[in-house]
């Protein structure tokens, strides 16, 4: 319900529609001024601290790349994955997204491929516009030297549920149909 008093005011004809509509308009605009005047330095700082992460980042990476290069092992690591690729197959049905610096990307894959990639045994490499499904290991050693490159790596969750002993619920199973 809107507010009862202009509604009054407004058949009493003491109010006009554009008197209440620059009322509503006035309290939205002075809402919204308390609200930035309160958290714009909060976000101005939030602001910084990301942009300050995202150079000391792109820094640490530059790093790792530049050494990486210099050992040799980026060139090895091309010819290593081209080498140890699984091919994806023409015939796939199933359309598998990833995202790699902030695009999506999609490969069709097979039921096997897909279950091998949730599984966390394949990982996804995009170098110079093609993407490679290659193995887990070799995903991961890919993210360590050249993190631009890795589309996909299966990340096991740390922060398993921990089951209490003294838990009173601990007999009765949740159903799979529970809504919430």
């Amino acid at each position: 319900m809107a507010n009862a008093l202009q509604e009054q005011l407004l058949k009493a004809g003491l109010a006009s529609k554009q008197k209440v509509r620059d009322v509503k308009t006035q309290k939205r605009r002075d809402k919204k001024s308390r609200v930035d005047d309160g958290s714009s330095a909060f976000k101005q700082e939030i602001a910084e601290q990301k942009r300050l992460q995202a150079e000391k980042d792109r820094i640490l990476n530059e790093q790792r790349f530049a050494e990486a290069s210099a050992r040799g092992q980026v060139r090895g690591l091309v010819t290593e994955f081209t080498k140890f690729a699984i091919t994806i197959p023409t015939h796939a049905e199933i359309k598998f997204n990833y995202t790699l610096e902030n695009k999506i990307y999609a490969v069709y894959i097979d039921d096997k491929i897909q279950s091998q990639l949730l599984k966390g045994q394949l990982g996804i490499v995009r170098y110079e516009d093609k993407s490679y499904l290659v193995p887990h290991k070799l995903a991961e050693r890919v993210n360590l030297l050249v993190p631009q490159w890795c589309g996909y790596l299966w990340q096991a969750d740390d922060n398993k549920q921990v089951i209490e002993e003294d838990d009173p619920y601990a007999d009765y199973a949740i159903p799979d149909d529970l809504m919430w």
